[in-house]
């Protein structure tokens, strides 16, 4: 077993968390994937590039990334989560990548082989390390000399399209300080703060770009609603509320989704920024 520094997250994603993103892991997809353009551009991948895919959970990005390397390169998918693992490499083994693997691990500690990769690519994987600074300078440890990275973290809380109709509940759950700039989801959201944790990992030529994208969270409001006070953070939520309290929660949800039900589905707007960086040339 490798070294684990990051505990609690491992705990997360090796519960319940990562049990669902397993499970509904084309859910997930679906809301994540209005990214992948801008991902895929910035980190340009070309045949014949290794590439490392920071927590890559079920593999979208890692699959992408494998068939945009081949033939002659190849793809790593790192993540903590050994649900989310299982569902990856069985839907690698069903797309026929034989250029792509993954492995259960830390990116703050994982032995990565030194100096192995051209670039490392992540959508929404490096947000929730305990230590970033250690993080990326194990990842860039693992590139070429000159090597990049395209990065994607969540950006400014009120951005997010499925967090500001939660408000909507405020009176019915605790959610207090949920979705504030901190340690999770949103620990890089400020401005600055991801460009300057590269920079002292040693990284170079550091940029952020604020991006946007529309995700799909269900056919209708009362799909998506469901689906939302199921996730990790809807748990939470619900967790010391009353059956009728969380009945009534789902009800002013699904109302609150209403006006954003299309023919394409229920889409939320989301933004993230979008880091590149090179590592030093030698």
């Amino acid at each position: 077993m490798h070294p684990i520094a990051n505990t609690a997250q491992a705990q997360a994603w090796n519960g319940y968390e990562g049990t669902h993103w397993a499970a509904h892991h084309d859910r997930w997809n679906a809301v994540n994937a209005g990214f992948d353009q801008p991902l895929f551009h910035a980190s340009a991948i070309a045949p014949g590039d290794h590439v490392l895919d920071i927590g890559c959970g079920a593999g979208a990005t890692t699959r992408l990334a494998a068939r945009a390397a081949a033939p002659h390169g190849s793809a790593l998918g790192l993540d903590l989560s050994g649900p989310m693992l299982q569902r990856a490499r069985a839907s690698a083994d069903s797309a026929g990548l034989d250029n792509i693997r993954f492995e259960q691990g830390d990116a703050q500690v994982h032995p990565l082989p030194r100096g192995s990769f051209d670039l490392a690519i992540s959508r929404f994987g490096i947000m929730f390390f305990t230590d970033p600074a250690a993080a990326f300078a194990n990842i860039a440890a693992a590139l070429r000399p000159g090597g990049r990275a395209a990065l994607l973290c969540a950006a400014e809380p009120d951005g997010n399209q499925w967090l500001t109709t939660l408000g909507a509940l405020a009176d019915l759950l605790p959610l207090g300080d949920f979705g504030k700039p901190g340690p999770g989801m949103f620990s890089l959201a400020a401005p600055g703060a991801a460009e300057a944790l590269l920079e002292e990992a040693g990284w170079r030529n550091v940029r952020a770009e604020h991006v946007t994208a529309l995700g799909t969270w269900g056919h209708d409001a009362a799909e998506a609603a469901d689906f939302l006070l199921n996730t990790g953070p809807g748990r939470h939520l619900l967790r010391h509320t009353a059956p009728s309290t969380a009945a009534r929660a789902l009800d002013r949800l699904t109302d609150a989704l209403r006006p954003y039900e299309g023919d394409a589905g229920l889409q939320l707007r989301s933004t993230g920024w979008l880091l590149t960086a090179t590592t030093p040339d030698a």
